[in-house]
């Protein structure tokens, strides 16, 4: 929240406490007084409720539940190629509404009797509603949001080659998944039911339901919006194709490699995918969205952001580190996540591992070679460190007052237990969710983890103290996180935090590292997005006990899912995850998997002290940890300096320092074209043509979005499962024909397919 909108708080004596109810003709409306303390919230939400308006429907979860079910598949199957690409529930949300109308005209309206129970309920009770829109997209969510757990199930089957107990990762992927609600349940007093705790990433939401459920007419000449998703998305069907199995070198063209083809340095330069990607480029919606997500869903001011940080991280940073040679950087490629021994070769893993306790192996480690790193990944971590640091500043210095005044508004409304007009609206006409279903829900959970790490022979590692330790942390840090995220839109990550402490605690363990990350960091995220959640169903006036019952539901089919689709892709796709021995252009590449797998080496394996401290080569990266610290410093002193500097106002620092964080696994030409299509829709259209960008573009997100993902599982359910991997020629092989781009160029280092400097 800004600090011009502190006026927008008003204090607690502010509200009224005696309701002021308007009823419609049909008794069901309810309209009280808007005296929510937020103005954006006042402007953007409805102080009204129909409690009489059915939610939980049948198809509600006929909808929710089968597209629970395709974005979890969906996203799990597009998790292991090499151009990634994220489903979001904005595309149900889209999708959805036209299905929902369809089922409201054609479903019978018969009443059906529930058996054994003295109960009905109606296929179809009346019209598509709102709020049966909105709980879709909560089903939706959890499907969309991914399963972390799954990268630990990758990285023992796929790289480390060692068997898990399918139950073991089953069990994995649901308690990580469900220790989220435990926490949610304990703070959602603060964090949802204070209207100071706002939440406004949510109010777009709200916007986006309320513009989709107005009666539109289709004018002469124009298309409605869902006649413009369809061309769009059978545009985009039709034509994925092309890069996805007919054509697949215009996902990548890098013009410097097809020009240079015997020259490491321009390859180096030129390459999209293991260079820095100058004049590289990509004809594939998926190359655009894989990584970084929809651009076309990204705020301009962000995207300048985060371009300007790849340009000086990729243009300025690497090329000084590289060519100065730190960190003996030209004895590696210029752009790798993978992990290299002191000759430059791929760091053999297996002569440093005890193979009868999976553990480190320190002796042998010391005889064979420490850790080594490309500039790149070694830049990745930097800003890793940074970013956590500068995070905690900025939050500080641009939100800190605004932040303390909301904990205490929030404080004072806990204690006077005053109402604003959403809460009077849904304590009066449903009933809360009962305390216990959290904590209940939270014991079984915790125990259940415990058992997943304890047994099945100890494959996960960590002991019991680990998982009450990732608790004990998630339990603290979901508060400070959720008040920033609940007031700012904006939340640190704690990956780093949590790796570095348990490589400390337990180093040479690899398997209990990520599985402590896993605990500790995706329980918080859980917990966040239920918050969220609930605050979006709080706005929309969704029962609690149906949000709850469809957010429980929704968690436990998606972990289900993924789980099952990452296990069937791991044991039919052949040779999954290993560049060394997939066929050229396979996309089953796992880019994701792979940078968790050497942080995995990293963190938990070899452990911090071997590779950040007295014993590694990287010591000096801990600075950027002060660095970061200080950065949002002296911009935030000249945005207050100069207020009226439309350009520093824009400026945010932890994006700035993170934005280019995400290679690996994102390669150059990701950002490129990411930054290229972002900017010209979310700024040039923006501005220029701001009715058309306002009714068609995030519609044409969602549209492209779907398209790709169709044609993708139609490709390889009807071709590449039948071994059908594409068409033999020069474009049909994949990549962008860069391979010298990976060698070395320090003097004497023989890499095999590289050229020896001398």
């Amino acid at each position: 929240m800004k600090s011009d909108d502190a006026s927008a708080l008003h204090d607690s004596s502010s509200f009224h406490h005696s309701p002021q109810l308007k009823h419609s003709q049909d008794g069901g409306w309810q309209v009280e007084e808007n005296d929510h303390p937020i103005e954006q919230v006042r402007l953007t939400v409805e102080p009204t409720d129909n409690p009489n308006i059915p939610v939980a429907t049948f198809r509600t979860w006929v909808i929710g539940v089968t597209s629970c079910i395709a974005l979890s598949f969906v996203n799990m199957f597009f998790g292991y190629r090499s151009n990634q690409l994220s489903i979001g529930s904005v595309c149900v949300q889209i999708i959805s509404l036209p299905i929902g109308r369809f089922l409201a005209s054609t479903l019978p309206r018969k009443e059906i009797k529930i058996p054994f129970i003295d109960r009905t309920f109606s296929l179809n009770p009346g019209p598509f509603s709102m709020k049966e829109h909105c709980l879709i997209s909560i089903f939706a969510g959890a499907g969309a949001g991914g399963l972390y757990a799954v990268h630990v199930i990758t990285v023992v089957k796929a790289f480390y080659r060692r068997d898990i107990h399918p139950m073991a990762g089953f069990l994995l992927a649901q308690t990580t998944q469900l220790l989220g609600f435990g926490w949610a349940g304990i703070y959602r007093k603060y964090l949802v039911e204070s209207p100071y705790m706002w939440w406004p990433a949510n109010l777009v939401q709200v916007s986006l339901f309320r513009a989709l459920h107005q009666k539109e007419k289709r004018k002469k000449g124009r298309l409605t919006g869902f006649q413009f998703f369809l061309i769009v998305f059978i545009t985009s069907f039709a034509y994925y194709a092309v890069p996805g199995f007919l054509f697949p070198v215009i996902s990548t063209i890098s013009v410097l490699c097809l020009a240079f083809k015997n020259s490491v340095t321009m390859q180096q330069i030129g390459s999209g995918q293991r260079g820095l990607g100058v004049g590289s480029f990509g004809l594939d919606w998926a190359t655009v969205a894989g990584f970084l997500g929809s651009p076309l869903a990204t705020p301009a001011s962000a995207i300048f952001n985060i371009i300007f940080s790849f340009f000086l991280g990729i243009y300025v940073l690497i090329p000084i580190g590289y060519w100065t040679n730190t960190y003996s950087a030209k004895s590696f490629p210029i752009m790798s996540s993978n992990v290299f021994d002191y000759a430059g070769r791929p760091y053999n893993i297996t002569r440093i591992i005890n193979d009868a306790t999976f553990t480190l192996n320190a002796a042998a480690q010391d005889s064979y070679s420490k850790i080594n790193l490309s500039i790149m990944f070694c830049l990745t971590y930097g800003l890793g460190f940074a970013s956590l640091t500068a995070s905690i500043t900025h939050v500080a210095l641009h939100h800190g007052r605004d932040i303390w005044q909301m904990w205490r508004k929030t404080q004072e409304y806990a204690k006077k237990n005053v109402e604003d007009v959403h809460t009077r609206l849904m304590r009066r006409n449903y009933d809360p969710v009962p305390q216990w279903w959290f904590l209940l829900l939270l014991l079984v959970v915790i125990a259940l983890s415990i058992y997943t790490c304890l047994g099945f022979d100890g494959q996960l590692q960590l002991p019991w103290w680990g998982v009450l330790f990732a608790c004990a942390m998630a339990l603290f840090f979901t508060l400070p996180i959720g008040v920033i995220m609940a007031t700012t839109n904006q939340a640190p990550g704690l990956n780093v935090l949590t790796q570095y402490v348990m490589g400390l605690m337990l180093p040479g363990k690899p398997l209990a590292n990520v599985t402590f990350k896993t605990y500790g960091t995706v329980s918080i995220l859980q917990a966040l997005t239920l918050l969220s959640d609930l605050n979006l169903g709080h706005y929309m006036k969704i029962p609690p006990r149906s949000m709850f019952i469809s957010q429980l539901a929704g968690t436990v089919i998606a972990a289900a899912v993924y789980f099952g689709t990452a296990w069937m892709l791991l044991s039919n796709v052949k040779n999954i995850c290993d560049t060394n021995s997939l066929p050229p252009g396979s996309p089953w590449t796992c880019p994701n998997d792979n940078v968790f797998y050497n942080a995995s080496i990293i963190w938990g394996l070899v452990g911090p002290i071997r590779m950040f401290g007295r014993l590694g080569h990287y010591s000096t990266l801990n600075y950027f940890f002060l660095i970061g610290f200080l950065l949002p410093i002296p911009f935030w002193f000249l945005s207050n300096y100069f207020p009226k500097n439309k350009w520093l106002k824009h400026i945010h620092v932890p994006l700035i320092v993170s934005g280019a964080g995400g290679i690996p696994p994102a390669h150059t030409v990701n950002y490129i074209m990411w930054g290229a299509v972002g900017i010209f829709f979310n700024y040039y259209v923006y501005e220029r043509f701001k009715g058309w960008w306002a009714k068609h573009n995030y519609v044409m997100s969602a549209a492209l979005d779907a398209g790709v993902a169709f044609m993708a599982i139609l490709i390889f359910f009807s071709l590449q499962l039948q071994n059908i991997s594409g068409i033999d020629w020069w474009g049909g092989a994949g990549g962008d024909y860069c391979d010298l781009a990976s060698c070395p160029t320090a003097p004497g280092i023989a890499v095999r397919g590289c050229p020896v400097v001398e």
